[in-house]
């Protein structure tokens, strides 16, 4: 039997006198009874059938306990043996009007119980995309309130530019190729720090190994603007970053500058071999 957990009301002592504020509260938080009607075996093989309307013989197990919600209204749990949905359960909430004797069935639904499988809370398909899952031909729309983008009009950031027309020459640039918004702070900050953080940045396992770091690689072409001081794009073809933009204390074993140790390198061939494996033929010669 399953029976809902309830906050006590105040107590009294029987030794004191009670007063009518006392037990007002006490009223208003009694605990409610079964009803016997909804809890007979009667109601069970309503709330049974009720259940087996909805879902297949093989999907419905015993009968587990009762949960009583108020008065003249329980609800009645079995076991579900649908395949899938282990540690879930069929509810089926029966109730009854005053001074009748005949059992309604309300609802009837599957609900997981503790420990059951379920779902991963939603998330929005915008959110759950991961760079590199557009294919080609995907459109991927960026909303009107991006934080990472504002009107070209509104903002500047080029520090090279120190003087009072840095912002109209920034715009009017931006304005010849076209573009509507430009990056915000917040939007160049965040990639940066996801540029950063990634494999193209310091604490990736192939910069950790490397003899040396990009800022001193010839294959470095750096940025222009607010990022040249951190970022560059490998142009080696050979390394594993060709083509992507890098930190300046990223690092490969393909560097410029590194060289094969003495022992690594190709030796030349002896003049002559010794050969001490075979026995010569003395009569040969």
């Amino acid at each position: 039997m399953i029976a809902p957990t309830l906050t006590p009301g105040p107590s009294t002592d029987s030794s004191e006198p009670s007063t009518g504020q006392d037990a007002a509260p006490a009223s208003r938080a009694r605990r409610p009874r079964a009803d016997a009607t909804l809890a007979s075996a009667v109601a069970v093989e309503q709330a049974r059938a009720a259940v087996l309307a909805q879902a297949g013989d093989d999907e419905l197990g015993e009968h587990l306990g009762h949960l009583v919600e108020g008065d003249r209204l329980l609800t009645h749990r079995f076991a579900c043996t649908r395949r899938g949905y282990a540690g879930w359960h069929w509810e089926v909430t029966v109730a009854r009007a005053p001074r009748q004797r005949t059992v309604t069935v309300d609802e009837v639904v599957l609900v997981p119980g503790h420990g059951a499988i379920v779902a991963p809370e939603w998330l929005p398909y915008r959110e759950r995309l991961q760079p590199g899952d557009l294919s080609p031909g995907d459109l991927l729309p960026v909303p009107d309130d991006d934080p990472r983008l504002v009107p070209c009009w509104s903002y500047g950031d080029d520090p090279l530019d120190t003087d009072d027309r840095a912002q109209v020459r920034q715009v009017a640039n931006d304005l010849g190729l076209g573009r509507v918004r430009t990056l915000s702070v917040e939007g160049r900050d965040a990639a940066a720090e996801r540029w950063y953080d990634g494999d193209g940045g310091p604490t990736s396992a192939l910069a950790k190994a490397a003899p040396a770091s990009c800022d001193s690689c010839g294959f470095l072409v750096r940025l222009a603007g607010p990022l040249a001081g951190t970022f560059g794009v490998c142009a080696n073809g050979d390394a594993n970053d060709d083509g992507r933009v890098v930190s300046l204390d990223h690092g490969c074993g393909a560097h410029s500058e590194s060289n094969l140790g003495k022992r690594a390198q190709p030796q030349p061939l002896p003049d002559h071999v010794w050969d001490t494996l075979t026995q010569d033929d003395l009569e040969a010669f």
